[in-house]
């Protein structure tokens, strides 16, 4: 049974993608953009942004900063002014770099925490009150399996991506009688800038391609949590059941095989 209201038919619908301009943001554009929807693409990127437009016509571009509040504010009500709606609104902005405890950097910490999470609590703050006049409209919030525990070199990403996994569970409560959608979005390793910089083996790694299309199809089918690849996911998702007797040996040895 969904747990959202299936979203088969793409063609006149709004979506507003923040973080288009590259890896699974722009993937997901560009197949939305093929079903049918009116895609509008945010990120910082202005360049990227307008190439998109140029390659997809009807699509919107709409240049800004995620962790800029007025700026995502100003932006919401541009897309939302008169009979304006948004459908769809997935936040896929997202930082990473690997950290460890010895090596602690706070200046890294906070970016991880105002890219990942607090530019999507400013999104929310900007879309929520149309879409709760409305009735109507889906949110989707792009985390990681990182975020389901405590991994190496995740020090800074993985505790901003268990925070918006708790924060989807907790939408997806108080919006659902509402009317509304909410989706959870955890990716494995995607072929992406932000992996780029990983220098250790990737299991099942995919094509930003691939991520769009299980993602879409995630959308389609009605999903709360949308996780791939299931081969690597699956394996993720048993490590959640592990009582910390078992799980902090496994991961302190994951560190010391990793140094």
């Amino acid at each position: 049974m969904p747990h959202n209201p299936p979203l088969r038919d793409w063609s006149g619908r709004t979506v507003w993608l923040i973080g288009a301009s590259s890896g699974i943001g722009l993937a997901t554009a560009r197949l939305l953009h093929a079903r049918g929807a009116r895609v509008v693409v945010s990120a910082r990127q202005a360049a990227a942004l307008d190439a998109f437009v140029q390659a997809h016509p009807g699509a919107v571009a709409l240049p800004l900063d995620a962790t800029d509040a007025q700026a995502v504010r100003a932006a919401a009500l541009q897309l939302t002014a008169g009979d304006g709606r948004l459908d769809l609104v997935a936040y896929c902005a997202g930082h990473y770099k690997a950290q460890r405890a010895f090596n602690f950097d706070l200046a890294e910490m906070l970016k991880h925490q105002d890219i990942n999470y607090l530019g999507a609590l400013y999104v929310l703050d900007a879309v929520l009150p149309a879409m709760l006049a409305r009735g109507q409209g889906h949110l989707s919030l792009i985390s990681s399996v990182a975020g389901y525990r405590g991994l190496p070199n995740s020090l800074a990403y993985g505790p901003t991506k268990a925070a918006l996994i708790n924060l989807a569970e907790t939408l997806y409560a108080d919006l659902h009688p509402r009317g509304l959608g909410v989706s959870l979005i955890n990716p494995g390793f995607v072929q992406t800038g932000l992996t780029a910089q990983n220098h250790f083996t990737m299991p099942a790694l995919i094509t930003p391609e691939q991520a769009a299309l299980e993602i879409v199809r995630g959308w389609e089918r009605g999903r709360f949590e949308i996780h791939f690849p299931r081969r690597f996911t699956g394996f993720m998702k048993l490590l959640q059941w592990l009582p910390y007797s078992l799980y902090l040996p496994l991961v302190t040895r994951m560190v010391k095989e990793g140094t």
